[in-house]
């Protein structure tokens, strides 16, 4: 239990604006849940979250150690009172999610707040698995990012040892993770692997395609398979051999089919017409192959997972 003492220049305020803007990182919905069953009180009383608050008045705030903390970058998941996350699968090491198309997983300079992995630790605090507080706490971390505008699957690691594991695993290539993505033309051949080497423009955030080995560029390795055509358009699958920033849309766009809806490797003109902002590529299938000792996540071995709701593909080839 904290106590706040209101002061003159503090009088006349709303009880509950008072405590919000003392506590920044307390939830608006959990504050006012905390004022209705009394874990905030006046004077050692029941308040109202309306009440005007008078010189002297002394607050009781029964509310825990971490809401009284200057915000930061790495304490923001405690303002996010409802977690979303749609999850595919859950263990004691790991969660699988399925990220939609338009939310970061990390924060950048355009948010925060709203980031997949404040929505995991979020969750993860509310169900008293995890808390920043702990002695040597682990902080919970994805194994693997996914850009902004495409959406699929994403590993969350729950403690150390997992994240350990899973990122040797994908070093290893002992994770196998298949891609959905609407081309715009007709990959020739329908099936096949595009082995090339691109090169990234930190500051663009954009990657360029070459041919044979150049001063930076890293070898990009691509599987794919047409799944069905329509018109302009092509349903594809695609593996990942290797994991390059922007692999799959860099790689169609230099094989003279750019993924519908890129605004950094497509066209222009087409995504307009269909309508289309974001890249038409998900992350919809994972399977964990694990030839070698997976230690924790032994049991996982040979299990695969897959989105079955993929937007455009309903859109486009329902």
């Amino acid at each position: 239990m904290r106590e706040l003492t209101v002061g003159k220049n503090d009088a006349g305020q709303r009880l509950d604006r008072f405590v919000a803007k003392a506590l920044p990182l307390l939830p608006p919905a959990l504050l006012q849940k905390y004022i209705r069953i009394k874990r905030i009180k006046c004077n050692g009383q029941r308040c109202q979250r309306d009440q005007r608050l008078q010189p002297g008045d002394v607050l009781e705030l029964y509310i825990n150690d971490e809401f009284f903390d200057a915000p930061r970058e790495d304490n923001l998941f405690l303002t996010l009172f409802t977690p979303k996350l749609t999850i595919l699968y859950e263990d004691e090491n790991l969660l699988l999610l399925d990220k939609r198309p338009g939310l970061v997983v990390h924060a950048d300079e355009h948010e925060k707040v709203n980031t997949l992995i404040n929505h995991v630790q979020a969750y993860l605090y509310q169900k008293r698995e995890w808390n920043p507080r702990w002695e040597n706490a682990f902080t919970p971390a994805l194994a693997n990012r996914i850009d902004r505008n495409t959406g699929g699957i994403v590993m969350a690691a729950k403690n150390a040892e997992a994240l350990r594991i899973l990122n040797d695993k994908i070093r290893d290539r002992e994770i196998t993770k298949k891609y959905l993505c609407i081309t715009v033309g007709r990959p020739k051949p329908p099936a096949g692997k595009i082995q090339c080497f691109l090169l990234k423009n930190e500051a663009k955030n954009q990657v360029s395609v070459y041919h044979r080995p150049a001063p930076g560029a890293k070898t990009a390795v691509t599987l794919y398979k047409t799944l069905q055509t329509r018109g302009e358009l092509s349903l594809v699958e695609a593996e990942l051999l290797t994991g390059r920033t922007h692999q799959i849309r860099a790689s169609f766009a230099d094989l003279g089919c750019p993924l519908l809806g890129d605004g950094k490797y497509g066209r222009g003109a087409v995504n307009r017409r269909y309508g289309e902002t974001r890249q038409a590529l998900y992350s919809y299938y994972l399977r964990f192959d694990f030839p070698t000792d997976a230690g924790i996540l032994t049991p996982l071995r040979g299990r695969e997972f897959q989105v079955t709701d993929v937007p455009f593909v309903k859109k486009y080839f329902a």
